[in-house]
C-alpha cells in the first residue's frame, strides 16, 4: 500500500513541476494583436504584459478618438490571442486527464 502511495506522491511532483514549466513558458510567450487592418499593433506577454506599440505613420495626423479606439482594439485583440494561446497549451499538456469540464488551471 505504501509502494503505491509513493509513486503517486512522485507523479504528482512530476506534474507539478511540468506545470511550473508550462506557466513559465506560457508567461514568455508573446502574442501580436492588431486592428485597422494591421496598422495599429500590440505585442503582450503571456502575462498580460505590454512589450511593444506600432502605430502606422499615416495614423498620427489622424482623428484622436479613431487613433485610441484602434489602440483599444489592438490590445483587446491581443488579450484574446494570449488566452487562446494558454488555453490550447494546457489543453495539450492536461490532454488525457480526466478534468471536469470548465475546469481553469490555477493563472
Amino acid at each position: 500500500m505504501f509502494k503505491g502511495m509513493g509513486d503517486i506522491m512522485k507523479q504528482a511532483q512530476q506534474m507539478q513541476e511540468q506545470m511550473q514549466q508550462a506557466q513559465e513558458e506560457l508567461a514568455n510567450s508573446q502574442v501580436e494583436g492588431q486592428a485597422g487592418a494591421g496598422m495599429v499593433k500590440v505585442v503582450m506577454t503571456g502575462r498580460h504584459d505590454v512589450k511593444s506599440v506600432t502605430i502606422d505613420d499615416s495614423l498620427i495626423g489622424e482623428d484622436k478618438e479613431m487613433l485610441e479606439d484602434l489602440l483599444a482594439a489592438a490590445v483587446n485583440d491581443a488579450v484574446r490571442r494570449v488566452e487562446t494561446n494558454n488555453q490550447e497549451k494546457m489543453s495539450k499538456m492536461t490532454a488525457g486527464m480526466n478534468m471536469p469540464p470548465g475546469f481553469k488551471m490555477p493563472f
